[in-house]
Protein backbone atom coordinates (compact mmCIF):
# COMPACT_ATOMS: atom_id res chain seq x y z
CA UNK A 1 0.00 0.00 0.00
CA UNK A 2 1.34 3.41 -0.98
CA UNK A 3 0.82 6.52 1.13
CA UNK A 4 0.98 10.16 0.19
CA UNK A 5 4.43 11.60 -0.43
CA UNK A 6 6.46 12.24 2.73
CA UNK A 7 6.91 15.81 3.97
CA UNK A 8 9.64 17.68 2.13
CA UNK A 9 11.43 18.65 5.35
CA UNK A 10 11.74 15.02 6.46
CA UNK A 11 14.85 13.01 5.52
CA UNK A 12 14.48 11.19 2.22
CA UNK A 13 14.69 7.42 2.09
CA UNK A 14 17.93 7.79 0.13
CA UNK A 15 19.50 9.97 2.80
CA UNK A 16 18.41 7.56 5.53
CA UNK A 17 19.78 4.55 3.67
CA UNK A 18 23.07 6.33 3.02
CA UNK A 19 23.29 7.15 6.73
CA UNK A 20 22.76 3.50 7.69
CA UNK A 21 25.25 2.31 5.07
CA UNK A 22 27.90 4.72 6.33
CA UNK A 23 27.14 3.74 9.90
CA UNK A 24 27.78 0.12 8.98
CA UNK A 25 31.01 1.13 7.23
CA UNK A 26 30.33 -0.52 3.87
CA UNK A 27 30.56 0.81 0.32
CA UNK A 28 27.79 1.16 -2.24
CA UNK A 29 29.41 -1.68 -4.18
CA UNK A 30 29.41 -4.00 -1.18
CA UNK A 31 25.80 -3.18 -0.35
CA UNK A 32 24.81 -3.78 -3.96
CA UNK A 33 26.41 -7.22 -3.83
CA UNK A 34 24.57 -8.10 -0.64
CA UNK A 35 21.25 -6.90 -2.06
CA UNK A 36 21.58 -8.44 -5.55
CA UNK A 37 21.57 -4.98 -7.08
CA UNK A 38 24.13 -2.67 -8.71
CA UNK A 39 26.21 0.11 -7.21
CA UNK A 40 24.66 2.45 -9.82
CA UNK A 41 21.15 1.64 -8.58
CA UNK A 42 22.21 2.10 -4.94
CA UNK A 43 23.74 5.45 -5.86
CA UNK A 44 20.54 6.53 -7.64
CA UNK A 45 18.46 5.58 -4.58
CA UNK A 46 20.73 7.45 -2.19
CA UNK A 47 20.76 10.61 -4.32
CA UNK A 48 17.00 10.52 -4.93
CA UNK A 49 17.25 9.86 -8.66
CA UNK A 50 15.45 6.54 -8.21
CA UNK A 51 12.58 5.65 -5.88
CA UNK A 52 13.07 2.16 -4.44
CA UNK A 53 10.27 -0.34 -4.38
CA UNK A 54 8.87 -1.47 -1.05
CA UNK A 55 10.63 -4.81 -1.51
CA UNK A 56 13.95 -3.06 -2.18
CA UNK A 57 13.61 -0.87 0.92
CA UNK A 58 13.06 -3.95 3.07
CA UNK A 59 15.88 -5.85 1.38
CA UNK A 60 18.37 -3.03 1.91
CA UNK A 61 17.21 -2.61 5.51
CA UNK A 62 17.79 -6.31 6.09
CA UNK A 63 21.28 -6.26 4.53
CA UNK A 64 22.16 -3.19 6.61
CA UNK A 65 20.80 -4.81 9.78
CA UNK A 66 18.54 -1.82 10.40
CA UNK A 67 16.51 -2.20 13.62
CA UNK A 68 12.86 -3.10 13.09
CA UNK A 69 11.62 0.24 14.46
CA UNK A 70 13.78 2.10 11.92
CA UNK A 71 12.60 -0.09 9.04
CA UNK A 72 9.18 1.48 9.51
CA UNK A 73 10.84 4.91 9.25
CA UNK A 74 12.50 3.89 5.98
CA UNK A 75 9.21 2.67 4.54
CA UNK A 76 7.44 5.90 5.51
CA UNK A 77 10.22 7.99 3.99
CA UNK A 78 9.82 6.05 0.74
CA UNK A 79 6.04 6.64 0.75
CA UNK A 80 4.93 3.20 1.94
CA UNK A 81 2.92 2.06 4.93
CA UNK A 82 4.80 0.77 7.99
CA UNK A 83 5.18 -3.00 7.90
CA UNK A 84 5.96 -3.76 11.55
CA UNK A 85 3.45 -3.28 14.37
CA UNK A 86 4.34 -2.07 17.85
CA UNK A 87 2.05 -4.12 20.06
CA UNK A 88 1.97 -3.39 23.82
CA UNK A 89 3.05 -6.35 25.89
CA UNK A 90 -0.22 -6.27 27.83
CA UNK A 91 -2.21 -6.71 24.61
CA UNK A 92 -4.20 -9.99 24.57
CA UNK A 93 -2.38 -11.05 21.41
CA UNK A 94 0.86 -11.08 23.40
CA UNK A 95 -0.49 -13.59 25.94
CA UNK A 96 1.57 -16.53 24.66
CA UNK A 97 4.72 -14.40 24.65
CA UNK A 98 4.17 -13.20 28.22
CA UNK A 99 3.48 -16.73 29.42
CA UNK A 100 6.57 -18.04 27.67
CA UNK A 101 8.78 -15.39 29.22
CA UNK A 102 7.40 -16.06 32.69
CA UNK A 103 7.97 -19.81 32.31
CA UNK A 104 11.52 -19.20 31.10
CA UNK A 105 12.36 -16.91 34.02
CA UNK A 106 10.77 -19.19 36.59
CA UNK A 107 12.52 -22.22 35.15
CA UNK A 108 15.89 -20.49 35.50
CA UNK A 109 15.51 -20.01 39.26
CA UNK A 110 17.31 -19.91 41.63
CA UNK A 111 19.69 -18.16 39.22
CA UNK A 112 18.84 -14.53 38.30
CA UNK A 113 17.15 -13.73 34.99
CA UNK A 114 15.51 -10.57 33.66
CA UNK A 115 13.74 -9.26 30.54
CA UNK A 116 14.30 -5.64 29.47
CA UNK A 117 13.15 -3.49 26.57
CA UNK A 118 15.24 -1.31 24.26
CA UNK A 119 15.88 1.30 26.96
CA UNK A 120 16.53 -1.23 29.74
CA UNK A 121 13.14 -0.87 31.41
CA UNK A 122 12.41 -4.09 33.28
CA UNK A 123 9.62 -6.07 31.64
CA UNK A 124 9.87 -9.15 33.87
CA UNK A 125 12.25 -10.57 36.46
CA UNK A 126 12.51 -13.71 38.54
CA UNK A 127 13.17 -14.24 42.25
CA UNK A 128 16.91 -14.45 41.67
CA UNK A 129 16.91 -10.82 40.49
CA UNK A 130 14.60 -9.72 43.30
CA UNK A 131 17.05 -11.24 45.79
CA UNK A 132 19.84 -9.01 44.46
CA UNK A 133 17.59 -5.93 44.69
CA UNK A 134 16.65 -6.57 48.30
CA UNK A 135 17.32 -3.53 50.47
CA UNK A 136 17.58 -0.95 47.67
CA UNK A 137 15.88 2.42 48.29
CA UNK A 138 12.24 2.71 47.30
CA UNK A 139 12.81 5.52 44.78
CA UNK A 140 14.91 3.19 42.60
CA UNK A 141 12.30 0.44 42.73
CA UNK A 142 9.30 2.50 41.65
CA UNK A 143 7.93 1.53 38.23
CA UNK A 144 9.15 1.69 35.61
CA UNK A 145 12.26 -0.04 36.93
CA UNK A 146 15.35 0.52 34.82
CA UNK A 147 18.10 -2.09 34.94
CA UNK A 148 20.95 0.31 34.08
CA UNK A 149 19.78 2.89 36.58
CA UNK A 150 19.43 0.32 39.36
CA UNK A 151 22.85 -1.18 38.61
CA UNK A 152 24.95 1.98 38.32
CA UNK A 153 23.18 4.40 40.68
CA UNK A 154 25.35 5.18 43.74
CA UNK A 155 22.38 4.19 45.94
CA UNK A 156 21.65 1.11 43.88
CA UNK A 157 23.75 -2.00 43.29
CA UNK A 158 26.94 -0.06 42.49
CA UNK A 159 28.30 0.03 46.08
CA UNK A 160 27.83 -3.75 46.32
CA UNK A 161 29.65 -4.57 43.07
CA UNK A 162 33.19 -5.65 43.92
CA UNK A 163 34.55 -5.11 40.39
CA UNK A 164 32.50 -1.96 39.76
CA UNK A 165 35.13 -0.26 37.58
CA UNK A 166 35.27 -3.16 35.13
CA UNK A 167 31.53 -3.90 35.19
CA UNK A 168 30.57 -0.24 34.79
CA UNK A 169 32.95 0.05 31.83
CA UNK A 170 31.40 -3.05 30.28
CA UNK A 171 27.84 -1.71 30.63
CA UNK A 172 28.68 1.74 29.28
CA UNK A 173 30.53 0.22 26.30
CA UNK A 174 27.51 -2.02 25.64
CA UNK A 175 25.24 1.03 25.57
CA UNK A 176 27.66 2.91 23.30
CA UNK A 177 27.55 0.04 20.80
CA UNK A 178 23.75 0.04 20.86
CA UNK A 179 23.60 3.79 20.32
CA UNK A 180 25.96 3.44 17.36
CA UNK A 181 23.73 0.77 15.82
CA UNK A 182 20.36 2.41 16.40
CA UNK A 183 19.05 5.95 16.47
CA UNK A 184 17.48 6.05 19.94
CA UNK A 185 17.28 9.35 21.76
CA UNK A 186 15.80 7.74 24.91
CA UNK A 187 18.76 5.33 25.01
CA UNK A 188 21.23 8.18 24.52
CA UNK A 189 19.55 10.16 27.33
CA UNK A 190 19.78 7.13 29.64
CA UNK A 191 23.45 6.67 28.76
CA UNK A 192 24.23 10.30 29.57
CA UNK A 193 22.38 9.97 32.88
CA UNK A 194 24.06 6.80 34.14
CA UNK A 195 27.51 7.74 32.79
CA UNK A 196 27.33 10.89 34.93
CA UNK A 197 26.62 9.02 38.16
CA UNK A 198 29.41 9.38 40.73
CA UNK A 199 31.29 6.14 41.24
CA UNK A 200 31.15 4.97 44.87
CA UNK A 201 34.51 4.45 46.53
CA UNK A 202 35.35 0.96 47.70
CA UNK A 203 37.91 0.30 50.44
CA UNK A 204 39.06 -2.89 48.74
CA UNK A 205 39.51 -1.71 45.15
CA UNK A 206 43.03 -3.17 44.98
CA UNK A 207 43.43 -6.09 42.62
CA UNK A 208 43.74 -9.50 44.34
CA UNK A 209 47.21 -11.01 44.36
CA UNK A 210 45.95 -14.05 42.47
CA UNK A 211 42.87 -13.18 40.38
CA UNK A 212 40.31 -15.95 39.86
CA UNK A 213 40.53 -17.25 36.25
CA UNK A 214 36.99 -16.61 34.97
CA UNK A 215 36.04 -17.58 31.41
CA UNK A 216 34.30 -14.20 30.86
CA UNK A 217 34.08 -10.89 32.70
CA UNK A 218 31.94 -11.64 35.77
CA UNK A 219 29.65 -9.50 37.82
CA UNK A 220 31.08 -9.91 41.32
CA UNK A 221 28.59 -8.64 43.87
CA UNK A 222 28.18 -8.73 47.64
CA UNK A 223 24.91 -10.02 49.03
CA UNK A 224 24.04 -10.66 52.65
CA UNK A 225 27.66 -11.29 53.65
CA UNK A 226 28.43 -13.45 50.62
CA UNK A 227 30.43 -12.62 47.48
CA UNK A 228 28.60 -13.92 44.42
CA UNK A 229 29.97 -14.16 40.88
CA UNK A 230 27.88 -14.27 37.72
CA UNK A 231 28.54 -14.32 33.98
CA UNK A 232 25.68 -12.87 31.95
CA UNK A 233 24.22 -14.11 28.68
CA UNK A 234 21.84 -12.01 26.57
CA UNK A 235 19.29 -13.49 24.15
CA UNK A 236 17.00 -11.78 21.65
CA UNK A 237 14.23 -13.05 19.39
CA UNK A 238 15.10 -14.36 15.96
CA UNK A 239 13.44 -12.65 12.95
CA UNK A 240 10.98 -10.55 14.97
CA UNK A 241 8.04 -9.01 13.10
CA UNK A 242 6.96 -6.61 15.85
CA UNK A 243 8.89 -3.60 17.18
CA UNK A 244 8.13 -4.45 20.80
CA UNK A 245 9.38 -8.02 20.45
CA UNK A 246 12.44 -6.94 18.46
CA UNK A 247 13.60 -4.71 21.31
CA UNK A 248 13.23 -7.27 24.09
CA UNK A 249 16.37 -8.82 25.59
CA UNK A 250 16.53 -11.71 28.03
CA UNK A 251 19.55 -11.63 30.33
CA UNK A 252 20.40 -14.72 32.34
CA UNK A 253 23.06 -14.75 35.04
CA UNK A 254 25.11 -17.95 35.15
CA UNK A 255 26.95 -18.67 38.40
CA UNK A 256 30.67 -18.32 37.75
CA UNK A 257 32.01 -20.33 40.68
CA UNK A 258 30.96 -23.25 42.91
CA UNK A 259 30.43 -21.00 45.95
CA UNK A 260 27.77 -19.00 44.12
CA UNK A 261 26.02 -22.18 42.96
CA UNK A 262 26.00 -23.57 46.51
CA UNK A 263 24.65 -20.35 48.02
CA UNK A 264 21.84 -19.89 45.50
CA UNK A 265 20.72 -23.50 45.80
CA UNK A 266 20.69 -23.20 49.58
CA UNK A 267 18.10 -20.42 49.33
CA UNK A 268 15.58 -22.86 47.92
CA UNK A 269 16.16 -25.52 50.55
Amino acid sequence: MTLTSPATDAPSVGALLRSWRERRGISQLELAGRADSSSRHISFIETGRSRPSEEMVLRLADRLDVPVRERNALLLAAGYAPRFARTPLDDPSMGALREGLERLLTGYEPYPAIVVDGTYHVVAANRGILMLLDGLPEHLLRPPLNAMRITLHPEGLAPKIVNLKEWRGHLLAQMERQIALARSEPLRALYEEVAAYPVPDRPDDAEPAEPVPYFALPLVIEHDGHVLSFVSSISTFNTPMDVTVAELAIETMLPADPATVKYLRSLGD
